[in-house]
């Protein structure tokens, strides 16, 4: 199969991340999505994937791309899963830049128009990246509700 299309619908949605554009953004899901990401640990609906999701982290990170060397795409014309690792730019807790690795699953329906719209995505930061923030926190003293720095 071609694999054209998807890769189309790959470069419109990092387009739609990097400018914040949550109308574009929509315009290639399915109204019943379902998603994981690192922000809400399942979201059911478009509605709730952009508010419990992209909005909590779209704003916050910069130059978000698909690694398309490292990409796995697999379709019977229909139905298509997308397996790809993704960077971007961002925050630490100290607020120091760094960048973010992750991957993504995302499973595409094909439409009777010919598009692509998503019905599943799940989004994570790579665990090598989880360690590194993990890290960072754990060097910066944090005071609990107890008054203990930890």
């Amino acid at each position: 199969m071609d694999d054209s299309p998807i890769l189309r619908w790959l470069d419109e949605f990092a387009l739609a991340v990097r400018r914040c554009d949550f109308v574009a953004g929509r315009g290639l899901f399915d109204p019943g999505v379902v998603g994981f990401g690192t922000f809400a640990d399942q979201v059911c609906g478009l509605s709730s994937l952009e508010e419990n999701q992209w909005r909590q982290i779209w704003s916050r990170t910069s130059d978000f791309v698909f690694d398309r060397d490292d990409m796995r795409i697999d379709s019977d014309g229909g139905l298509a899963s997308v397996a790809v690792r993704w960077t971007s730019n961002g925050c630490d807790a100290r607020g120091q830049a760094i960048v973010r690795r992750g991957r993504a699953t995302i499973v595409l329906r094909r439409c009777s128009d010919g598009s692509w719209r998503a019905v599943h995505t799940h989004f994570s930061l790579n665990p090598s990246s989880l360690t590194s923030l993990a890290q960072t926190c754990s060097s910066t003293s944090v005071q609990l509700g107890d008054g203990a720095p930890r």
